[in-house]
């Protein structure tokens, strides 16, 4: 959403009657748009990038026999992977809903 708003505060920038009448300050806001919305693009990004990465969890999953501490960081990341999915439902159930006080309070906790 921060990502958002920059690059809309930048297009706002760049509609401003003082761009016309200024080149320098064109070609600053320009740049700061360009800026704000190749930030955005990458923020989206990650956004859609599968969130941890499974490959690296099947490569140790191959050696929980020979090196035992592997096994429990596997675990662990297992367990870390279900804890985000479970918040991130929690998170997309609370911003569906009406923003009041206190469903905002919940949404930044």
């Amino acid at each position: 959403a921060m990502s958002k708003s920059a690059v809309k505060i930048s297009s706002d920038l760049l509609s401003n009657p003082l761009c016309e009448q200024e080149p320098s300050f064109l070609e600053m806001v320009t740049a700061f748009d360009t800026a704000m919305k190749r930030m955005d693009s990458f923020n989206q990004e990650k956004v859609n990038m599968d969130f941890p990465p499974r490959i690296p969890s099947r490569l140790l999953s191959r050696f929980s026999n020979v090196f035992p501490s592997l096994n429990m960081a596997v675990k662990r990341r297992e367990q870390t992977l279900q804890d985000y999915k479970r918040l991130q439902s929690k998170v997309e159930k609370y911003e569906e809903k009406e923003r009041t006080g206190p469903v905002l309070a919940k949404l930044h906790q």
